[in-house]
C-alpha cells in the first residue's frame, strides 16, 4: 500500500477545507436571533410603551397606547388614508423629482468651472441657511393655493444635499484617472459622464436617500401651511381637535411612507449600480 505523495495530502486537505461547514443547532439559532433582532427589538419598545402607559396611567392625550394608536387609524375611513397619502406623495415625488432634475447638472457644473462655484456656491449656502419653516408662508402667498407651492417648499429642502455631495464626488475623482482620459483624448462631455459621474455615483446614491426622506419633511411642512389634504393636514387637523391617538396614526403612516421610498432608492442603487455600494450591502 503506497503512502499518499505530498501533492495528494495537500489536495485532500484543500477539499476538506471547501466543504461547508455544518451549523451547530446552536449556532443555527443565534443566527437566527441576530436575523430578526431589529425586528425583535421594535417588537419589545412597544410592549414597553403598552405598558408603561398603563402602568402609569397616562392620559391618551399625552402619551397613547400602542393599542389605541392602531385603533384611532383602523377607525378611519381607508378612502379618507388614501387621500391624504396620496397628496402628500404626490407632492414630495414632484418635489423630489425636480431637486434630482436641477441639483446633479448643478453640480456637474460647479464641479466643472471654479467661477461657479466661487459665485454660485455661497449663494445656495445663503439659501440653505433660512430656515424653510419661516420662509414658507410667503412662498404660499408668493404662488397662491395648490401643490405649486407645496412642491417648492420640498424642492429647497431636498435640492442642498444632491448638490454638495454630488460635487464633493465629482471633485473627489482620482487625478489619475482624469489624466488617463485626456491622454486618450476623451473629450470633456465623455470626462464627465464616463468618468467623474460614475465615480460620483457612492456620493450621490448617498445624497439622494437623505433627500428622499427629507421630500418627505418638506411636504408634510408644507401641509402645516396650508393645504387641504395630505398627511401634514391630516395630523395638525387631529391635534387641534385632541385626537392624539388619530395624529400618531398619522404620524405613523408617515414614518412607513418614508422608509418604503428610502428602500426604493436603495433598490435602485443596488440593482442598476451594485458596484457602488460598500461590500458588505451589495447582494
Amino acid at each position: 500500500m503506497t503512502s499518499p505523495t505530498p501533492q495528494t495530502a495537500a489536495q485532500t486537505r484543500l477539499a476538506a477545507l471547501m466543504q461547508p461547514v455544518r451549523m451547530t443547532p446552536r449556532r443555527r439559532l443565534l443566527d437566527m436571533l441576530d436575523r430578526f433582532t431589529p425586528f425583535l427589538a421594535f417588537v419589545a419598545v412597544l410592549v414597553i410603551w403598552e405598558a408603561a402607559t398603563h402602568i402609569f396611567a397616562i392620559p391618551s392625550f399625552l402619551l397613547p397606547a400602542p393599542t389605541a394608536i392602531l385603533g384611532a387609524g383602523i377607525a378611519v375611513d381607508p378612502m379618507v388614508w388614501l387621500d391624504h397619502i396620496w397628496a402628500t406623495v404626490r407632492v414630495a415625488l414632484t418635489g423630489y423629482a425636480a431637486s434630482i432634475a436641477i441639483a446633479i447638472p448643478l453640480a456637474v457644473a460647479l464641479s466643472d468651472s471654479r467661477f461657479l462655484k466661487r459665485t454660485l456656491y455661497p449663494m445656495l449656502i445663503v439659501v440653505q441657511s433660512t430656515p424653510v419653516v419661516a420662509v414658507a408662508p410667503i412662498i404660499v402667498v408668493t404662488l397662491g393655493a395648490g401643490d405649486l407651492p407645496r412642491v417648492v417648499i420640498t424642492f429647497l429642502i431636498a435640492f442642498f444635499p444632491i448638490v454638495v455631495s454630488t460635487t464633493t464626488g465629482l471633485m473627489a475623482t482620482p487625478d489619475e484617472l482624469i489624466e488617463l482620459s485626456r491622454s486618450l483624448r476623451a473629450g470633456r462631455i465623455r470626462e464627465i459622464y464616463q468618468i467623474r459621474l460614475p465615480y460620483a455615483l457612492p456620493y450621490v446614491f448617498s445624497a439622494l436617500k437623505i433627500s428622499v426622506t427629507l421630500s418627505i419633511i418638506g411636504a408634510v411642512v408644507a401641509e402645516f401651511v396650508a393645504a387641504q389634504s395630505g398627511l401634514g393636514y391630516f395630523i395638525g387637523f387631529s391635534t387641534s381637535f385632541f385626537k392624539i391617538p388619530q395624529a400618531f396614526a398619522g404620524l405613523i403612516v408617515l414614518v412607513v411612507i418614508s422608509l418604503v421610498m428610502f428602500r426604493a432608492v436603495a433598490w435602485v442603487q443596488n440593482r442598476f449600480a451594485p458596484w457602488s455600494l460598500p461590500k458588505s450591502e451589495r447582494k
